[in-house]
Formats: C-alpha cells, sequence, structure tokens
C-alpha cells in the first residue's frame, strides 16, 4: 500500500470527537467557505511487508492511529487493495 492512500471518504467530525464543549460547537457551526479543513487520508505502516498500523492524517496532522486486524482496519485494507487490484 503506498504512504499516501485514500482508502475511504474523509471521515466525519463530531462535537464529542472535537472535545465537546463551546469551542467545538462553535467550530462545527463555522461556515466551510472560512477554512476549508484538509482532507482526510490514509497511511500503511508497514515493516517486512505487512501493514502493521494505518494512520489517520488530516494534512500533516495525525489523528489517530487505526489497527489493521480490527474491522475499520480491514475496510480500509479492503477498499485499497479493491481499487488497485494489488
Amino acid at each position: 500500500m503506498a504512504e499516501n492512500e485514500n482508502a475511504v471518504a474523509p471521515a466525519q467530525e463530531t462535537t464529542e470527537q472535537a472535545g465537546g464543549g463551546e469551542a467545538a460547537a462553535a467550530a462545527a457551526a463555522a461556515p466551510e467557505a472560512e477554512s476549508a479543513p484538509e482532507e482526510i487520508t490514509y497511511h500503511a505502516v508497514e515493516k517486512d511487508g505487512q501493514v502493521t498500523a494505518i494512520w489517520e492524517m488530516q494534512g500533516r496532522k495525525h489523528l489517530r492511529t487505526i489497527d489493521p486486524r480490527s474491522r475499520q482496519g480491514q475496510e480500509i485494507l479492503r477498499l485499497y487493495t479493491a481499487e488497485h487490484g494489488e
């Protein structure tokens, strides 16, 4: 899997994920035209030819690490291989 591949559509952030509170609610209500968020991408971390982790990134910011053995990790890898025929 290439390092900078999109495997699924961008994730939707909720106020719970943003940390809750007034700042998160204000950020969620802000118009997109002012500051469009960067695209969410997924990066495979490989060791000895095996994917050991999947990093969810927004621009250069690391959002979270996904276990490739988890249901979501398997879905991301399955979508990538379906698109690229590897």
